[in-house]
């Protein structure tokens, strides 16, 4: 195990960019912090080239990866840690992972229910809408170009490891999407406050696409234009939080899917 002491360490100074721009490296990691990340990442074998603990986490860090020579661990004061640490109440270990590659023919899988994100800019939002669609069944989610970098640090932890396993392509261009998504003959359904269709009537049990906008913007015009507008009945509130709108109507897809299998 390598010991760092200094700030200006090229390793470090890698890190800290990504962290700031909220995305991956240069060379395509993803900045992963905390043991929940290192733990599921080793889990399903992404490939981890770097290590970075804390000093007064050391030992529980090597008892994680010990045995794997692939992964290279550096240590370093936690003074120095918290420097480019991403969050306030850190656990003293950053993992930096490939993670995996995915093609959006395999978002379009089996009996698909593909997540489509229009815009969707708090890191928060889309690590939660990632984690809703690992737990309800989705067969994937497509990041339209507008949208956070799915592998901002703050995603990572919201997604809580679901960003390693749920099919994923970001930065697509939206009639590329919709070519795709006309091709495979999908139902489109657009999640907006004042929608047509009440959830409960969407015809989920069917292979469709569901829509969630940006949280000041909502769902493009040309986007609804090709789906039925959505809502999600509420009491006293006019709409709500993108995530818990998208986890919603994700639920309700999974109840209607086992419902009629």
């Amino acid at each position: 195990m390598q010991v760092l002491t200094s700030p200006r360490n090229p390793a470090l100074k890698e890190v800290r960019k990504a962290v700031l721009r909220g995305s991956q490296t240069s060379d395509g990691l993803c900045v992963a912090e905390g043991f929940r990340l290192l733990e599921e990442a080793l889990r399903i074998d992404c490939e981890i080239s770097t290590v970075f603990a804390a000093e007064s986490v050391r030992s529980a860090v090597d008892s994680h990866v010990k045995g794997l020579k692939q992964i290279r661990v550096l240590a370093l004061p936690d003074d120095l840690f918290h420097t480019f640490s991403s969050t306030e109440a850190s656990q003293g270990v950053i993992a930096l992972v490939r993670p995996p590659a995915w093609t959006l023919e395999q978002l379009f899988r089996g009996q698909s229910l593909v997540m489509v994100l229009d815009g969707v800019q708090d890191p928060g939002n889309c690590g939660t809408i990632l984690r809703s669609a690992e737990a309800f069944g989705s067969t994937g989610v497509a990041l339209l170009k507008g949208s956070v970098n799915p592998y901002n640090p703050k995603c990572l932890r919201a997604s809580a490891g679901s960003v390693f396993r749920v099919p994923l392509v970001s930065g697509l261009e939206e009639r590329l999407l919709l070519a795709a998504i006309e091709q495979r003959k999908l139902d489109m359904y657009a999640l907006v406050s004042n929608g047509e269709m009440d959830v409960r009537d969407c015809k989920f049990e069917r292979r469709c696409a569901l829509i969630v906008g940006s949280e000041g913007h909502g769902v493009s015009e040309r986007l609804r234009a090709k789906s039925v507008d959505v809502r999600i009945p509420t009491v006293a509130v006019e709409s709500l939080n993108a995530a818990m709108a998208a986890g919603i109507a994700l639920y309700e897809a999974r109840r209607q899917r086992m419902a009629h299998p």
